[in-house]
């Protein structure tokens, strides 16, 4: 990752699935950046991470999606931080959204209720915010169309992140709040590209893929993006995550 973040150089970093103690994060990412780093509370678990680019003035800071500890049951924990960016009027989140299993009740249980959290969380940010637009990236653990997917058929209604009811919750981000998937709105309706594939069988090589991996913005934030890659690794061997960074160029 190390070679990647010093080719990639962004001006903010959004890390998931960061399970390593705060002295070790900053460490791996190196100098040069403003580290805020949120560990799961139930150990091994999640964790999430912002990483702002010195020079960049970092305002407020929201630990997780209930905004209190008190609120927020241990495995939503280590899965949403906002971080304001006041230069830029915008508000910057790492979320990492339960993977769920469909065939374990309690998992998707606890997946739902996280979702109606990020649902309410989104409603609150786009009627009442104090800096106007928000990007929301990271790992949302659901496809949205059969685009976003290379096995729709084989998957659809029978494996978690594909299932109608996890699909809703995007539908309404994406339609009824207003936001805008930034990457597709560039991409246009083609397959792809994806960001995870799975470690079993030759996935990655024949490019037997999901796209998870989301920048949701506001719509003026939006219209600002430039450009989209997925920074997919020239080999198997070559990669650092199961994931690959998904990278978008803002013009502001």
């Amino acid at each position: 990752m190390g070679a990647w973040l010093a080719q990639a150089t962004p001006d903010v970093l959004l890390l998931q699935e960061v399970r390593a103690p705060t002295e070790v994060v900053v460490g791996l990412i190196g100098p040069g950046y403003h580290v805020i780093t949120r560990p799961c509370e139930i150990k091994g678990r999640a964790g999430v991470t912002v990483a702002v680019r010195d020079g960049i003035e970092v305002g407020a800071v929201r630990d997780g999606v209930a905004g209190s500890a008190e609120e927020e049951p241990p495995v939503d924990t280590g899965r949403w931080l906002e971080v304001t960016l006041p230069q830029y009027d915008l508000t910057v989140v790492s979320a990492y959204l339960h993977a769920g299993v469909a065939t374990d009740s309690a998992k998707m249980a606890a997946k739902y209720a996280h979702l109606g959290a990020v649902t309410r969380r989104l409603e609150e940010l786009r009627s009442g915010q104090a800096h106007s637009q928000l990007v929301v990236a990271g790992d949302f653990n659901i496809v949205h169309t059969p685009l976003d997917i290379t096995n729709w058929k084989s998957n659809h209604n029978r494996t978690s992140g594909v299932l109608d009811e996890e699909i809703a919750y995007l539908d309404r981000w994406l339609t009824e709040l207003g936001y805008v998937d930034t990457a597709r709105a560039i991409e246009g309706e083609k397959d792809g590209p994806y960001t995870w594939w799975s470690q079993r069988g030759r996935a990655f090589e024949k490019n037997v893929g999901w796209r998870i991996d989301y920048q949701m913005a506001t719509p003026e934030f939006a219209r600002a993006a430039t450009h989209h890659q997925v920074d997919r690794a020239p080999s198997y061997e070559a990669r650092f995550s199961d994931h690959a960074p998904v990278v978008i160029d803002y013009g502001v």
